[in-house]
């Protein structure tokens, strides 16, 4: 097996993903613009792509491995193809919700085929674990790269719907991603093989039962219930608290993506010499920090003539940095969870990560979003620091529950 075609694909896909699921915060700024929509009802725009994650996973995660990894990343991009070339002629806040509800869809057969795929190519938690984060750290270049393509296309001055033909080159980035699974030596695993006899859904219920699965699900969850909120929300809070045009506002929004990247890669270096628990609480901690620091700073900001992003104020450099401190913990505590399990099961445990992240998502942009349009944007991000204080206390049982795991099992990846 061609490992080296197997992670192009797998990150190709990953990319296009990034772009197309990172962009709803984008989007919900241009439809509250361009379609009159108020917030609450943009805000329904995190749900109609998460919902249908949280959804197909939990249906079809562990029948993916029987029909395939190459032919549901192949029907992925197919859907999210088909629908971006149709999206701007369309031109209606109904057809964005579907967009958004096919990219979900599709998601969830991307993100159980990937994962799986890479337990398929490493032997090892070292390796699995690197070859995650590097996965990882694609996405959020293609998070980065989405904010300016989208930014491209932007026109502060024109609030109609030409913006939505963006879609165009986002479909050509689709076929270039299926050109490299087509490509790509994908074949179904003898492990898969052995298994598919299985109940294979019976076997992801039972996983969710289990004492380590349910504080990690609930860790992931609160972990996407703040980035979600936070990546969502930050166009809008950009424009409307910090009064910066919106082309401005999504630039600066990228700040966020390169903070994660930055952070994931720093964290995998710092990881070889701290021990995993002290640093991700230090990030955490790190995280309040800067919200209680940085939301004082936005009653500074006034309406004035910004021509360029260094003419933003101080507030808009510093929120996106929260990414920075949040950067480590997602892949994390994934890698642990995955390389604790026999591969046979990664589909399955990665199944439930896609729910409970989906579910983490949907609440978070839309109770961001509620506490946005009801209370304003200070305190939509301060409410941040409540579901942090949650991950703080389920990742001290996340780590008794693992090394109890360990103990029981012996080597982590067994």
């Amino acid at each position: 097996m061609n490992k080296t075609k197997i992670i192009i694909a797998i990150a190709m896909c990953y990319f296009v993903f990034a772009i197309l699921l990172n962009s709803v915060g984008t989007v919900i700024l241009q439809s509250i613009q361009a379609f009159g929509v108020s917030k609450a009802e943009a805000a329904t725009l995190e749900g109609f792509k998460d919902i249908p994650i949280a959804i197909v996973s939990f249906l079809i995660a562990s029948f993916i491995p029987r029909v395939g990894y190459k032919v549901a990343l192949m029907l992925a991009l197919c859907l999210v193809g088909t629908t971006s070339l149709l999206l701007p002629s369309i031109g209606q806040f109904w057809s964005v919700k579907l967009m958004f509800a096919v990219i979900g869809c599709a998601f969830a057969l991307v993100k159980v085929s990937v994962y799986a795929l890479i337990g398929q190519v490493t032997n090892d938690t070292k390796a699995h674990s690197s070859l995650l984060n590097t996965i990882e750290g694609i996405f959020m270049v293609g998070v980065l790269s989405g904010y300016w393509i989208f930014a491209a296309f932007l026109d502060a001055q024109n609030t109609d719907t030409t913006w939505l033909n963006v879609y165009y080159l986002i479909a050509g980035l689709i076929a270039i991603a299926a050109f490299s699974v087509a490509m790509a030596p994908i074949t179904k695993s003898n492990l898969e093989q052995e298994h598919e006899g299985n109940d294979s859904f019976t076997d992801m219920l039972k996983l969710a039962l289990q004492p380590l699965v349910i504080v990690f699900v609930i860790s992931a969850f609160l972990y996407v219930l703040v980035e979600q909120g936070v990546g969502s929300w930050l166009p809008t809070f950009n424009n409307e608290v910090l009064h910066l045009p919106v082309d401005i506002s999504v630039q600066l929004t990228s700040l966020f993506a390169a903070s994660l990247a930055l952070g994931r890669l720093v964290a995998g270096q710092v990881l070889k010499k701290v021990n995993w628990f002290v640093f991700l609480n230090a990030s955490l901690i790190a995280m309040a920090v800067l919200i209680i620091l940085t939301m004082p700073l936005t009653h500074l900001a006034s309406p004035a003539t910004i021509h360029s992003l260094f003419d933003a104020p101080l507030a808009a450099f510093l929120m996106p940095l929260i990414g920075f401190f949040m950067a480590p913990i997602y892949p994390l505590i994934n890698s642990v969870m995955l390389s604790s399990l026999p591969k046979h099961r990664h589909a399955s445990m990665t199944g439930l990560i896609v729910v409970f992240s989906a579910l983490g998502g949907t609440s978070g942009s839309m109770i961001t979003g509620l506490v946005f349009q009801e209370f304003g944007g200070q305190q939509a991000f301060y409410g941040a620091i409540i579901p942090i204080i949650g991950i703080a206390i389920a990742l001290f049982f996340f780590r008794r529950q693992a090394n109890q795991f360990t103990s029981q099992n012996g080597e982590v990846g067994a």
